[in-house]
């Protein structure tokens, strides 16, 4: 017998996550001196020099192990956001947390996971490879939410049920009110996990978290990261609120320092960096008035976004434009991978390359 042919199934047929372009490989294809990147929805003003200053200063631990659990880092967590840090597991990006839900809560050929279509596709990723089925309702009008739809697909054996929001790619943030009352019609064994990624972004936040509910009581799980609006991208840093009961069997069966250290010293003193969350939400918010604005100047259609990027669909063939652009050495997303071809996302940038993209889209527009 072949050794490939022992391989599980659901590894021969596995799709990988397909990352966005890098600076680099559009610098070198089109022998450009300057690339700005506005496709991963990373932080506008870079990484906060209050943890550049402590990464240096802690460059010398590196050769340790963090300690197991990360209880330094669960406890600042815990103060930031008044909540038990028994309650918090961090892990290797806000994608190990998904990953170990879903080895946890959900067997194998028994079990279903309940997500709309498009969705974050590490969701669609883990649950494939885990083996348990994914079951997705399709979006409504301007990539809202179906709530009907969603329940729809709903059994005895759903294990877990994940929303994103605000979402990606719309930016769409649905209401508290609306999130308790889904979480409220669930079966007793099927879990809600709001994926809030960009959830500091909105405006106002409270209108939108579901931490309250788990503070008091409700049975779900909050997912964040120190991706985006902490400017942590590259040292893979995401956490999981969750009732105790679950961070307890979670942290039991995490791979060991999955969370490394000089990540934990980062998050730790980004959280303290007041100075530098106020002005990413001030700049993101402004930057997001004025790309709304300036592209619909250009006859784009913008949804209304409550994250730092915008889903927009421009006047001409939507890859005709990305293409124009990649050759100005402007990166955005297309989202052909959401099954939305005519669509583009960007994410806000800085002042400068917000009006870079901008007087770059007008160009390749009139050229049209």
């Amino acid at each position: 017998m072949e050794l490939r042919k022992s391989v599980r199934p659901e590894v021969l047929d596995f799709k990988p996550y397909t990352p966005g372009l890098s600076i680099d490989e559009i610098r070198d294809r089109y022998g450009l001196n300057q690339v700005i990147k506005m496709a991963s929805n990373e932080n506008p003003l870079g990484t906060s020099p209050v943890v550049q200053e402590v990464l240096a200063r802690k460059a010398g631990s590196a050769f340790r192990y963090a300690q197991a659990g990360n209880p330094a880092l669960r406890a600042a967590l815990g103060r930031f956001l008044s909540v038990d840090p028994e309650m918090i597991v961090a892990g290797n990006g806000s994608d190990e947390i998904i990953d170990l839900l879903i080895r946890i809560k959900a067997r194998p050929g028994v079990d279903n996971i309940v997500a709309f279509c498009p969705c974050f596709s590490i969701y669609a990723l883990q649950a494939g490879l885990c083996g348990v089925e994914l079951r997705q309702a399709p979006l409504g009008e301007d990539m809202r939410p179906d709530w009907d739809g969603l329940l729809a697909l709903v059994d005895e054996h759903t294990a877990l049920v994940f929303v994103t929001s605000p979402d990606n790619p719309s930016g769409y943030a649905a209401p508290v009110q609306e999130l308790r009352a889904l979480q409220k019609q669930l079966p007793e064994q099927a879990l809600l996990v709001v994926d809030e990624a960009y959830i500091e972004f909105a405006d106002p936040v409270e209108n939108h978290t579901v931490l309250p509910l788990l503070k008091n009581g409700a049975d779900l799980v909050v997912l964040r990261t120190f991706s985006k609006m902490f400017g942590l991208a590259g040292l893979r840093l995401g956490y999981g609120i969750m009732p105790a009961w679950l961070a307890d069997l979670m942290l039991r069966v995490r791979l060991p320092f999955s969370v490394n250290i000089l990540a934990e010293e980062a998050g730790m003193a980004v959280l303290r960096d007041k100075e530098f969350q106020e002005r990413t939400l001030q700049v993101t918010r402004q930057g997001r008035t004025e790309l709304t604005r300036g592209l619909e100047q250009c006859n784009c259609r913008v949804l209304s976004s409550q994250a730092n990027f915008l889903m927009f669909q421009p006047p001409c063939p939507a890859d005709d434009l990305f293409q124009a652009l990649l050759e100005q050495g402007i990166i955005i997303r297309p989202l052909k991978s959401y099954d939305r071809p005519d669509w583009l996302r960007v994410s806000v940038g800085n002042e400068r390359e917000n009006r870079q993209f901008l007087e770059a889209v007008q160009e390749v527009l009139r050229g049209k």
